[in-house]
């Protein structure tokens, strides 16, 4: 990567996580009725991530780190999840969406780790819940490791990295006005590569329809080897993001990773057309899958393109068990699996 074995990078997904981190469905508020089913939708991802053995129930996959807000809530928490002996902690959260809230695992060639805070500002002012914004460096106090604050606003599932040196993000988020006023482009990729460890940055444009994270790249596009990306293709001119994904595509052909290599695209089905409770179009993606220690977690939809967009997914990863499972409530919240993860290296 041309950096000191001093250097801190942020490792690939599919490299070997300690723990999972993930907060539990807590705020009637924000989800209302759908709360139950999102809490089922939850607890079946734990399940996935903890991988217990069915008859013995010794968890082969990554141990759980679940955030609840109070007793009741880890009371509540540990009847659904009781079983894959997740560790528990009383922080106080907005909402679920890790990703975007929880601080990055850093690591150098010799083995030492460090915590990236990013500074979180509601997705651009639009959501602003007490305890997200101090939510990273108070987990990183928690996890007792030494932590740095990036000096960009923006969220983790903004960033999608290769661990050898390629970082991939859209235009859409990182210099969108409600983020980072007057930002150029050589400034967002000069702070990633000091603060990611990368040396190359590679940009899509915008995203999803209704996508209040204003085009994260984990609904996009994602590294599942070195130079190797998966994005999604819409299966006919109905498709909500026709014009969003066939643009994506293109872009992707046209670029390098740090190593020079050109990148192999391997194009998934689009959802289709996904709508909330309401009637509006919801940012459904397979894209936006969790990679564990022993398995590769899918959302589904409950659309026709389901079940092939997660056998095409397991083709990707032949050591891990591939597993669909339901996002369909958790996406009336604005994102799914991805979203709500974060790995701990």
């Amino acid at each position: 990567m041309g950096t000191s074995p001093t250097s801190f990078f942020q490792p690939a997904e599919w490299q070997p996580h300690r723990a999972c981190w993930l907060a539990f469905p807590s705020h009637e508020a924000l989800w209302g009725d759908l709360l139950p089913r999102v809490r089922a939708e939850f607890t079946a991802l734990c399940r996935a991530i903890a991988n217990p053995d069915p008859r013995t129930g010794y968890c082969y996959g990554e141990p759980l780190n679940i955030l609840v807000l109070d007793e009741a809530g880890e009371r509540e928490a540990q009847s659904l999840l009781g079983a894959l002996q997740p560790q528990f902690h009383r922080v106080p959260f907005g909402d679920i969406w890790l990703r975007d809230t929880a601080p990055i695992t850093l690591v150098n060639e010799q083995g030492d780790r460090q915590l990236l805070c990013l500074p979180f500002n509601g997705w651009g002012k639009k959501y602003e819940l007490a305890g997200d914004a101090e939510l990273a460096p108070r987990l990183a106090r928690l996890m007792g490791l030494p932590y740095r604050t990036l000096s960009l606003t923006l969220e983790g599932g903004a960033l999608e990295v290769d661990g050898e040196g390629t970082c991939l993000s859209t235009q859409q988020c990182l210099l969108n006005p409600n983020r980072n006023p007057g930002v150029t482009v050589a400034e967002v990729e000069a702070h990633l590569r000091d603060a990611l460890g990368v040396e190359k940055v590679l940009w899509i444009e915008s995203g999803l329809a209704n996508d209040h994270t204003d085009g994260h790249i984990d609904t996009l596009v994602r590294f599942v080897a070195p130079a190797t990306v998966v994005c999604m293709l819409p299966w006919s001119r109905e498709d909500p993001n026709y014009d969003v994904l066939s643009a994506i595509y293109q872009q992707l052909q046209q670029l390098t990773d740090a190593r020079g290599r050109s990148l192999t695209i391997i194009p998934l089905p689009s959802p289709g057309i996904v709508t909330s409770t309401q009637g509006e179009i919801l940012p459904a993606s397979y894209v936006n899958f969790y990679i564990a220690n022993t398995t590769v977690v899918v959302p589904t939809y409950g659309t026709e393109a389901d079940a092939k967009a997660v056998a095409a997914i397991a083709e990707l990863f032949p050591s891990r068990t591939t597993i669909g499972l339901s996002a369909r409530t958790l996406l009336e919240g604005g994102g799914a699996f991805h979203c709500i993860t974060q790995q701990e290296l």
